[in-house]
């Protein structure tokens, strides 16, 4: 049984601390698949259904509800109950005509946003690497795990704008001063502000953001942690 538990169930008290389940309930909860989101930057599908939407009271219901394919995840229904859910994807329920964006909350907890119906037809990823093919075009590495063949020329640290589940690109925002960027890492995590200076080093010093609030204030962090999420105005809404 204990090497059962080890493959398909992870004991509560390690599972990431941004997940919503109390730690003593019981020993074991749900260990994510392998997939587009890792372990630390997502939650399983089952805890969404249970513990943060409680469309379902048990882990036995959440089950039968994800099977009969009532979620989508960035459009396309999703039939595992561990399936990895993460930052920017669209939660959907048909059924019931709820949609939800997955945005960020105190420190790091991930959090589902409702949105509008006119807004669960696109999602924002981050370039975070990017490969040139044979034939001159380029693969981009998206923050979700995907992969996107391009012509145009995107930098890494820019956000596109992905039509879904079609996977077109309908949109780009470059990663620039002047932009408004989300903090997903470290002290500020959750926060948004406009982009006012960006450092590249020529070093192992890491690159860094000088990002200024609404409020006038003023604070740096890395510049792998800012996600850009608009020019004037943000693209999608976040927080509460």
């Amino acid at each position: 049984m204990a090497k059962m538990g080890s493959r398909k169930h992870l004991k509560r008290f390690k599972s990431p601390r941004h997940w919503p389940i109390p730690p003593k309930e019981s020993k074991w909860t749900v260990k994510p698949s392998p997939g587009p989101h890792s372990m630390e930057n997502s939650l399983p599908l089952l805890i969404i259904v249970r513990d943060i939407l409680r469309v379902a009271d048990t882990s036995k219901e959440a089950k039968k509800i994800i099977n009969r394919g009532e979620i989508f995840i960035d459009g396309r229904p999703r039939k595992d109950y561990k399936f990895p859910v993460g930052f920017m994807d669209v939660v959907e329920i048909p059924k019931t005509g709820e949609t939800y964006r997955v945005g960020l909350g105190e420190k790091g907890a991930l959090t589902l946003q409702p949105i509008k119906e006119e807004d669960k037809n696109f999602k924002l990823c981050k370039i975070i690497k990017k490969t040139t093919l044979k034939g001159g075009k380029t693969q981009l590495n998206l923050h979700d795990g995907r992969n996107h063949t391009v012509d145009e020329n995107f930098k890494v640290g820019d956000v596109i704008k992905l039509k879904i589940p079609q996977q077109e690109i309908i949109d780009s925002i470059s990663f620039k001063e002047g932009n408004l960027g989300l903090v997903t890492g470290g002290k500020h995590t959750g926060e948004i502000g406009t982009i006012k200076k960006i450092t590249i080093t020529r070093s192992s010093m890491p690159n860094t953001v000088i990002i200024e609030t609404q409020d006038k204030k003023s604070f740096m962090t890395l510049k792998d942690y800012v996600f850009v999420i608009g020019e004037k105005e943000p693209l999608i809404q976040l927080g509460g």
